[in-house]
């Protein structure tokens, strides 16, 4: 086992390394910005060292300085929690050619994982469901009308080298196919130098379900069931809970085992996401694998009771996971949601400022991860995440009602944050009834909020 992990992130989920290593005896070396300088959970590490000014292109992304920084602090692996270099395939071989471990999958996994082509080739092969489109490009509008025939309207034009929403129309008939595959060549013109297009089905209001996998060194990959992550904002999430509460019993069982197939394909280990759509009729359709820990791991901890940080670190270490796939259960029902410093009124506008007054949920069932405490300034150089609050209760219907218990003794002023969203969303019919998707937020619930729930935050 190793003796000192450096943590290479900062904020809530360098807090929750250091605290999954205190617990495995493990000493810890942090890294900050000076825009960090003085976090309170700098202090719990054995050794902090400031690696640069705010930006991140100055500090956390910047590998040399961070291997710099393992040297000096003496240690065997490091942590890159979520976001900045934590799905970056080069940083993790700079670590191992270093005589560092990586705490995550290796480059080769990352890289085959990390590429769309690659990807869905490995998918394809793992006999896990894609959503059908063309093979390729797009070459001429008699081909595109061939392939949308085939796989029947409405489609998705997507640029190849797109982003952001550019170079992306949907057609639903012939005539908009045409109009929509010069106006998506033009766009990604302009904005990629690439106006190369190809076809997918267009999945309408489809929820988004992903499967938390861990895999070790000796061949042994499981899956820890499913999280449900379909209210979303701006393709950001906000909502997370496990299990899903629509899914059939066949078809949950059928999207984790197709998960696991697909990392194994990939000969892939340690922790990481398989992420789907899923369409109106319960079909299911990979999308992408995300190869770290993700934000909303802690409901895929409480319903099974495994610690997939200090999970992590073990099977860095070499170690075997302890369990067979059976002996993992999912008990009860988790819900999560995200506290972000931003105003959904202004869509979703960043709110930084000085946490003037705080006051946390707590009692039975109730978890919160977080980093902040009443004095601390969120700056506007990093992600939004205030906190998560999760609970965990022996049915959804106790779940929600703990989250709507929770929300409500929730204060925070001098910014402000998603919490009045939050409890609109607890106490929705839709959202008790499962009848969400991935538009549901912009579609159906900001047109509806008032201006005391866009202005107050309790």
């Amino acid at each position: 086992m190793f003796q000192r992990i450096l943590v290479a992130n900062r904020g809530e989920i360098a807090l929750r390394v250091i605290r999954a290593c205190k617990e495995m005896g493990i000493e810890t070396v942090a890294i900050f910005s000076e825009a960090d300088r003085g976090a309170y959970y700098l202090s719990l590490a054995d050794e902090a060292y400031c690696i640069g000014p705010a930006a991140a292109t100055d500090s956390y992304l910047l590998i040399n300085r961070i291997i710099s920084a393992a040297e000096i602090g003496n240690v065997q692996a490091i942590h890159p929690g979520y976001g900045f270099l934590s799905e970056n395939a080069h940083f993790a071989e700079v670590c191992r050619s270093c005589d560092i471990e990586f705490i995550g999958p290796s480059h080769e996994a990352m890289q085959k994982l990390g590429d769309k082509v690659s990807a869905k080739e490995i998918a394809r092969q793992a006999k896990v469901p894609l959503v059908p489109g063309s093979d390729g490009l797009i070459n001429s509008e008699s081909e595109a009308v061939a392939v949308a025939d085939r796989i029947g309207y409405p489609v998705l034009i997507k640029a190849t080298a797109g982003g952001g929403g550019k170079g992306m129309r949907v057609a639903t008939d012939p005539a908009s196919l045409q109009a929509g595959l010069k106006a998506a060549a033009v766009e990604a013109e302009k904005a990629f130098k690439n106006s190369g297009v190809y076809l997918e089905k267009y999945i309408e209001r489809p929820r988004h379900v992903e499967v938390q996998i861990l895999a070790d060194h000796h061949g042994n990959a499981f899956h820890l069931w499913e999280r449900d992550c379909s209210l979303q904002r701006r393709h950001q999430k906000l909502v997370e809970e496990s299990p899903s509460s629509t899914l059939p019993k066949s078809v949950r069982e059928e999207l984790c085992k197709a998960a696991v197939r697909l990392v194994k394909a990939a000969d892939y280990t340690n922790a990481g996401t398989v992420e789907f759509i899923v369409d109106q009729d319960d079909n299911y359709y990979f999308i992408e694998v995300n190869a770290r820990i993700q934000v909303e791991h802690p409901v895929s901890e409480l319903v099974t009771g495994i610690d997939l940080v200090q999970s992590q670190i073990r099977v860095s270490a070499g170690e075997k996971l302890p369990f067979k796939q059976s002996e993992i259960p999912c008990r009860g029902a988790a819900i999560e949601v995200r506290i972000n410093a931003e105003d959904p009124a202004q869509g979703f506008r960043g709110s930084p400022g000085t946490i003037t007054q705080l006051r946390l949920p707590g009692g039975p069932g109730v978890r919160f991860d977080s980093h902040v405490y009443q004095g601390y300034t969120i700056g506007p150089n990093y992600d939004s995440l205030i906190g998560k609050l999760i609970v965990h209760r022996p049915t959804r219907e106790a779940a929600i009602a703990c989250l709507q218990r929770a929300l409500d003794e929730f204060m925070v002023e001098g910014i402000k944050t998603t919490i009045p969203l939050l409890r609109k969303i607890s106490r929705l019919e839709a959202f008790r009834n499962g009848q969400v998707d991935t538009t549901f937020i912009e579609r159906v619930l900001l047109p509806t909020m008032t201006q005391p729930e866009r202005e107050h935050d309790r």
